[in-house]
């Protein structure tokens, strides 16, 4: 895989990354505690779903920031590059995830 090749899929990863932050706004919501019109269970499944989509945005927000340093790094010239020793990272290892900083030997 080329810079460029690694450039259009980090860019498209970022828009579906911001699609599923689009669509998981709701499960994020502030759960209301309406003790008339849903019983504690209902509330504890509502949390544990806002828990669970809290928990999806910060996953998201952590890759995010990879593409884009994985961008920068595209920029610069250092992309394919072990950020620990400085030896090429695999052309598989690559295809594989685009934003990899390290070469197999220094990811273990």
């Amino acid at each position: 895989m080329d810079e460029e090749q690694a450039k259009a899929r980090l860019l498209a990863r970022k828009v579906e990354l911001a699609e599923e932050d689009r669509l998981s706004v709701e499960g994020r919501a502030p759960v209301k505690l309406e003790q008339d019109s849903v019983g504690r269970l209902s509330r504890m499944d509502a949390m544990q779903v806002q828990a669970m989509a809290l928990a999806a945005e910060r996953r998201r927000a952590a890759e995010r920031q990879r593409i884009e340093a994985a961008l920068a790094r595209i920029e610069e010239g250092e992309w394919g590059w072990c950020l620990t020793c400085g030896e090429e990272i695999a052309e598989a290892r690559l295809a594989h995830d685009p934003s990899v900083t390290l070469c197999v030997g220094c990811a273990r």
